[in-house]
């Protein structure tokens, strides 16, 4: 294999701090050797300390020969612009969730890149879970028989964590709450399993704090296939997170406090031959892994590959078109389909 591709962090807020730790010095695909940040006197300590070298600018960024690749880790409003940025200069980017915080800007980022010729990746770290990919599996091979159902939760005190003024207490950065924080993992994994989502009815609000975004928001899915589902984040309370799905021959279930680490599995199937009888789940668990790491060294694949990852029209620009269907049905009060 040849060097490492050398990338430029974008952002060094406590994510972007967090993906540089993630990557690790050791990689054979991916390094980050270069940052950008709006307060860069806050983060020379900590660039000093992993061997980054410090920019003036995104704009150098992607200037820079020595750069190979460019991570996003700025707000959401953010992503679209710096995105189109960057397949104007011809350099693959990746950027953490959401693509965009409306379906056009989505489609448009992702349209652009692909008319450049420049990968694009989303950080929906989930799909890189073994035991996602597990679940996966099943489906495909039967073994939890017709997907009818799934339900999900993501939750925590995030709406405690940042003071009044911060850009994620801006409900234009965080329209629904926890959902572009929290929730769009949980809708990906979702899409990654049971395909779009046709339906949306969404409820959501403030109920805790005078300031920010909602706290409390939860919705009912459609799904294409059939299926259907229910997804909640409440951003107020203490740390949880789940989701389950339900086929016609079993149930598979993950969920913990954390979820930055290598998740365990349920599976609870139906005995054919005695249905009556309550069977007990069994536990799977999967070796130690970091999906941080595992989604950047997939990107710099596809980036060495000349290929294409996240693509318009693709589940990362339908995760924002649903998140806009949820828009307008909490403001409307009704379901919203989605085309």
């Amino acid at each position: 294999m040849s060097t490492p591709l050398r990338a430029a962090i974008i952002g060094l807020g406590g994510w972007g701090q967090h993906l540089v730790r993630s990557l690790g010095p050791d990689s054979a695909q991916i390094r980050f050797t270069a940052a950008a940040t709006r307060t860069p006197g806050k983060a020379q300590a900590f660039a000093a300390e992993h061997g980054l070298r410090m920019l003036d600018s995104y704009a150098a960024a992607l200037a820079d020969p020595e750069v190979d690749v460019v991570v996003l880790a700025t707000p959401h409003l953010q992503h679209t612009d710096q995105i189109l940025q960057a397949a104007a200069a011809g350099k693959p980017v990746f950027t953490e969730k959401p693509l965009g915080v409306d379906a056009a800007s989505a489609e448009r980022a992702a349209r652009a890149c692909a008319d450049a010729g420049v990968t694009l990746g989303v950080g929906y770290n989930w799909r890189y879970q073994p035991a996602l990919q597990a679940i996966r599996r099943m489906i495909d091979d039967g073994t939890l028989g017709k997907v009818l159902h799934i339900e999900g939760n993501f939750c925590g005190p995030s709406a405690y964590r940042f003071p009044k003024g911060h850009w994620r207490h801006d409900r234009a950065e965080g329209p629904a709450g926890g959902m572009t924080g929290r929730g769009v993992h949980v809708v990906d994994a979702m899409l990654y399993l049971a395909g779009p989502v046709a339906q949306v009815t969404a409820q959501s609000f403030r109920l805790v704090q005078d300031f920010g975004m909602d706290d409390t928001t939860s919705m009912l899915l459609r799904f294409a296939s059939g299926a259907t589902g229910y997804l909640g984040t409440v951003i107020a309370t203490a740390e949880t997170w789940r989701m389950q799905v339900f086929g016609s021959k079993g149930w598979v279930e993950v969920g913990d406090v954390e979820h930055l680490t290598t998740w365990d599995l349920k599976l609870c199937r139906i005995d054919p031959a005695a249905v009556t009888v309550k069977q007990r789940p069994e536990l799977i668990t999967f070796p130690k892994t970091s999906t941080e790491r595992a989604e950047l060294e997939h990107f710099a694949a596809h980036v060495r590959a000349g290929k294409p990852l996240a693509l318009p029209g693709g589940d990362a620009v339908h995760n924002v078109a649903l998140l806009g269907a949820i828009l307008a049905s909490i403001e409307s009060g009704a379901p919203v389909r989605l085309s």
